[in-house]
């Protein structure tokens, strides 16, 4: 227990952290993280707080996780540049359900039972009037507004912060003290956009109950363009719900990660030891043409999430899709066929239009694979498309023929960029 915090620090799993923490580490105590279900899906990101929940629960340490129904109806500020849209009750409702059953699905793969707790039921029994009475005044005015979350709003005059949004710190607070009243938790874990909010946690704590409670956070995964996931930024998010983000997306996101980013997510998204990741490092430097490093997270990662069945499956169509020899694809059977078209971009097509032919120009714009027709046009000169893995030097006319098993015809754009259109 007296090296964990050098463990989570050497996988890069600790930003900010309070004082003494080594000390309620050194014994089993319970510890807490939280997700606001503002949307019905977690994201990669989410899987770091995870991630470090279970490397505590591997040493002893006993975890709740909180739905956050009660904060989703205000919504987070931190981060955030303008107040969130509230949700209707029974969308928030069918959002708890499934970030509750994703949450339970990611700790039962390692074998780690949880408490699953929902703030409603402790929220919704205090009235307003006890609740500024008694733990509003805890805190000033002053206080609230030195936190960055709230500042950066402010200095927007447009937008401004509503006093739901300010109030959003104190009631998770309030959360951190009921559990450290009835479940004796000690430790909370949240994203380093938390951080305000565990502190005012651990004051309010120490304020009413004159305990020294403790917390940390983790730092924020971010995409390839620098923007953090965050489950309100829809466009920009590798999603574990798979009909937001599919298997194949979610492995190739792994593959196609720079070195550098994969030898740090290497630390931080699998519990291979410090030995094992280390010969893992070297060896990929050696040879990082092989991508052992972007191979091993996206294999580890795509069966935590997915399972073993679907990664082999992945790995299947992986292979199907980089493989130069266009003769491999009329050899694949119906369900291989199937898992290609749910897991690429897709789009269903009437077969009658097959009848006369469509030039692929016409149909490259309008499965809307590539913009425009200058844009086609563009690439075809360049050598950059591929029909049925041909490289086609010049517009013509797709006819039946040309179907794959009497449906398909996959189309590639550059190395990388597929999509497969049906014909029914």
């Amino acid at each position: 227990m007296q090296n964990i915090l050098d463990e989570l620090s050497w996988r890069g799993l600790i930003q900010d952290k309070v004082t003494g923490l080594e000390n309620i580490l050194r014994k089993k105590t319970t510890v807490y993280i939280g997700f606001d279900p503002t949307y019905d899906s977690l994201h990669i990101g989410s899987l770091i707080p995870i991630i470090v929940s279970i490397h505590l629960q591997n040493i002893g340490h006993k975890q709740i996780v909180i739905i956050g129904e009660a904060t989703g109806f205000i919504g987070d500020p931190s981060e955030k540049k303008n107040e969130r849209i509230f949700l209707k009750k029974d969308i928030l409702q069918k959002y708890v359900i499934s970030i509750k059953n994703q949450i339970f699905n990611l700790f039962s793969y390692h074998s780690k039972k949880i408490e699953l707790l929902n703030n409603l039921d402790w929220i919704k029994n205090i009235t307003f009037i006890e609740f500024i009475r008694e733990i509003g005044k805890h805190f000033t005015v002053n206080y609230l507004i030195s936190k960055d979350s709230v500042k950066n709003r402010i200095k927007n005059k447009k937008k401004g912060l509503s006093f739901t949004e300010l109030s959003y710190s104190i009631i998770q607070g309030y959360d951190y003290l009921h559990l450290n009243r009835t479940k004796n938790c000690q430790l909370q874990i949240g994203g380093s956009d938390q951080w305000g909010n565990i502190i005012t946690g651990i004051e309010l704590i120490k304020k009413i109950t004159g305990k020294k409670v403790y917390g940390f956070t983790c730092p924020l995964i971010t995409s390839p363009n620098g923007l953090k996931f965050g489950k309100s930024e829809e466009l920009e998010n590798i999603w574990l719900d798979r009909n937001k983000t599919s298997p194949y997306k979610l492995y190739q996101f792994w593959i196609n990660i720079s070195d550098n980013d994969a030898e740090k997510y290497i630390k931080m998204y699998t519990f291979l030891s410090k030995e094992k990741i280390e010969n893992l490092i070297v060896e990929h430097r050696y040879n990082p043409s092989k991508r052992l490093l972007q191979k091993k997270l996206a294999n580890v990662i795509t069966k935590w999430i997915h399972g073993d069945k679907e990664l082999k499956k992945i790995t299947k169509i992986t292979s199907i899709l980089f493989d130069n020899n266009n003769k491999i694809l009329q050899s694949l059977n119906e369900d291989i066929m199937t898992s290609i078209y749910e897991n690429i971009p897709h789009i269903l097509f009437s077969k009658k239009e097959l009848n006369y032919g469509i030039f692929l120009i016409d149909i490259l714009k309008n499965s809307r694979f590539l913009k425009s027709k200058k844009k086609a046009n563009y690439a075809i000169k360049n050598n950059s498309i591929y029909v049925n893995k041909i490289i086609i030097k010049k517009n013509f006319l797709l006819v039946k023929k040309d179907l794959i098993k009497d449906k398909y015809i996959l189309f590639q754009f550059g190395k990388k960029e597929f999509f497969i259109i049906k014909f029914i």
